[in-house]
């Protein structure tokens, strides 16, 4: 999923759970749950691959899904702090795989595994671009739903 999916689910749940402590694992735990579903994703080979001169349209579209994202939160949420916070949270598994690019060790390589081979297993199955494209714009439907009321 893009970030501004994770984003804006991570967002709802903050404004729907009343526990934070709660309100914030259920965040990061919903990006598995997002991931899981197929979905398209934007390239980013040369972030991935570490080709930083090549690598400016790949850092703008992942500022301009991220800005997006925070604007809708802005717009359709109450604004407090535990909703930005599980918004965040819930785009964090994203954050442990790009360090594990950056960082490679043991425990980082174990997440990428589970998050990259286990959780988006049907990444490769073949679905079509549509169903693919939906599912987010569904999720992403929802997601405001659920944030504005």
């Amino acid at each position: 999923m893009i970030l501004l999916i994770h984003l804006i689910l991570g967002a709802a749940i903050a404004s729907h759970i009343k526990i934070p402590v709660l309100a914030l694992i259920l965040a990061f735990l919903s990006h598995y749950f997002l991931d899981f579903i197929p979905h398209v994703e934007y390239d980013i080979k040369n972030i991935k691959e570490k080709h930083w001169r090549k690598s400016l349209p790949e850092i703008l579209k992942v500022i301009l899904d991220f800005s997006l994202g925070i604007l809708l939160i802005f717009v359709f949420s109450e604004n407090q702090p535990i909703i930005y916070i599980c918004a965040l949270a819930a785009m964090a598994p994203d954050g442990l795989t790009f360090l594990s690019a950056l960082f490679p060790n043991k425990i980082l390589a174990f997440h990428n595994n589970i998050h990259r081979k286990r959780v988006h297993f049907l990444k490769d199955k073949k679905i079509s671009s549509f169903w693919r494209i939906l599912s987010q714009i569904t999720m992403a439907v929802i997601s405001i739903f659920l944030l504005r009321f």
